[in-house]
């Protein structure tokens, strides 16, 4: 059985370990994470298995776009790395959602 968590107080233990932060008494842990770049982009889309213009109109770009990621002109920015990362990390999710998407159409 799960043991019920008392959110309130995980909250407070959460303000607190900020006060102490600023105080200079503790350190934070710090997560990075390394978003995807235009050279991730091709061999994202190829493990996907989707064309050129399926993969642009899922991420929401023209295929002119999408080429300039891929052939490294341009960068891809903001959302659509966040997009980039999950179509890699979870690829049968992003799939998921395009398959549903495409449907919807």
């Amino acid at each position: 059985m799960k043991e019920k968590r008392d959110l309130g107080q995980e909250i407070l233990q959460g303000i607190n370990e900020i006060k102490e932060w600023q105080r200079g008494h503790k350190k934070l842990k710090v997560t990075r994470i390394a978003l995807p770049t235009a050279h991730d982009v091709a061999g994202i889309r190829f493990n996907l298995g989707l064309s050129q213009e399926s993969f642009a109109i899922f991420m929401g770009v023209s295929v002119a776009t999408l080429r300039n990621w891929e052939q490294g002109r341009r960068e891809p920015q903001g959302p659509a790395r966040s997009l980039l990362l999950i179509a890699k990390k979870v690829p049968g999710a992003f799939l998921k959602a395009f398959k549903f998407n495409r449907k919807a159409a």
